[in-house]
């Protein structure tokens, strides 16, 4: 209990800060250096973050697409990625408490109504089973579960690799934008009077996109590593249940109460 307390702490302190952080990036207004002359300090007028973006030209609509993309797949992180739905705990006592009574075919057909990483890979391992064989053929479900735990990583892993790329490429689309937009100002310079109030607002223009890349680019980095970090938590915690589910039924570790479906690793003794 202390355990599941101290990870949904962390989860809601992770989560809080995330919010913050979009917050501080989305909300904060850019405004304009204030003028010396009193009469332009009253008059100072701030620019707002859609202002910047319809001023940052095209790349802008790359990088939202980029920003949206990181939301979506953040937001389905956030409900996939979870003890609660990759191992529910009723689904772990059920199958424990048939394991318990070796009754192979209700675990199976739970493990197989069940949409959760736990079911799958539990699944996959009582295909193996065989009462005929020493420990009811243990090694082979042992592998099977292990060869299910990785095709389940894999398979979220793709997502939170979506968010690895977007941190990457958001940067650099931000670069490419700026570097663009100094070259037509340089050009347009080349071609003019030579104002360098011109140049210098054709920078700043130009430097906008660097900055929405950023924007874009460290959140995304951010949810990747803490989804990867938490992917990797809720996969030991799958393998862990299924290794104590097969010990169940080869007979090395024995419940008390199964019967009744008294959580199993609060009621265990080895043999």
């Amino acid at each position: 209990m202390n355990s599941d307390s101290t990870n949904r702490r962390t989860r809601f302190a992770a989560l809080t800060m995330s919010l913050l952080f979009f917050g501080l990036l989305f909300v904060v207004p850019f405004a304009h250096a204030q003028e010396s002359d009193e009469s332009a300090v009253a008059a100072t007028e701030s620019v707002s973050a859609l202002d910047l973006y319809n001023q940052g030209g095209a790349f802008m609509h790359i990088l939202l697409v980029c920003s949206i993309g990181t939301i979506a797949v953040a937001v389905y992180c956030f409900i996939q990625i979870s003890r609660n739905k990759m191992a529910p705990k009723s689904l772990v006592e059920r199958v424990n408490a048939s394991m318990a009574e070796r009754d192979v075919s209700t675990a199976y057909s739970v493990c197989e109504s069940s949409s959760s990483s736990y079911g799958r890979v539990l699944a996959g391992a009582l295909l193996k089973v065989n009462f005929d064989r020493d420990l009811s053929n243990k090694a082979s479900m042992m592998d099977a579960a292990a060869e299910a735990i990785d095709e389940e990583e894999h398979r979220q892993m793709v997502w939170v690799n979506y968010l690895n790329i977007f941190a990457t490429l958001a940067p650099m689309i931000g670069l490419l934008g700026t570097v663009w937009g100094m070259i037509e100002a340089f050009d347009k310079l080349a071609t003019t009077s030579g104002d360098p109030k011109e140049l210098a607002g054709g920078i700043k223009i130009a430097m906008v996109t660097t900055a929405g890349g950023l924007m874009v680019g460290i959140p995304a980095m951010f949810f990747y590593f803490f989804f990867r970090d938490r992917l990797q938590g809720v996969m030991t915690t799958v393998q862990k249940h299924a290794s104590f589910a097969i010990d169940i039924l080869s007979g090395e570790i024995r419940l008390q109460g199964a019967a009744t479906g008294n959580e199993a690793q609060g009621s265990a003794e080895g043999e």
